[in-house]
């Protein structure tokens, strides 16, 4: 999956909170936020707004977020209340880091395998 692609993916899958995401899907998407935040930092102090823009582009994405990060919880096997752990301060980096790098392990309750299989 490349980066266009997985951004289509997950802003068309808004609310989607069932089913399993990969690993390329996740951290694309987290890649295009992190960008698109500075670029909306940016943007909010040229213009002298503080941090309204910023809060406005992270509530309009946060439900995204939320849905991305529990269908990768789902896709290493984890059930979705561990997205609770994501907003720990600290905590978040030690999830993220251990949990949210695994690869996917086949099929699992929660569906099949969302990366085609490698021959």
């Amino acid at each position: 999956m490349d980066f266009m692609q997985a951004v289509k993916t997950v802003l068309n899958n808004y609310a989607k909170f069932d089913g399993r995401s990969g690993r390329a899907e996740f951290w694309w998407w987290v890649l295009a936020y992190i960008v698109g935040y500075i670029l909306v930092s940016a943007v909010s102090r040229t213009l002298g707004m503080g941090g309204l823009l910023e809060f406005v582009y992270w509530a309009a994405l946060i439900v995204p977020n939320v849905a991305v990060s529990i269908r990768r919880f789902h896709d290493i096997g984890k059930p979705a209340l561990w997205v609770i752990l994501l907003f720990i301060p600290l905590v978040n980096l030690i999830i993220a880091l251990i949990f949210l790098t695994k690869p996917s392990d086949g099929p699992n309750a929660y569906g099949p395998d969302p990366q085609p299989p490698v021959v």
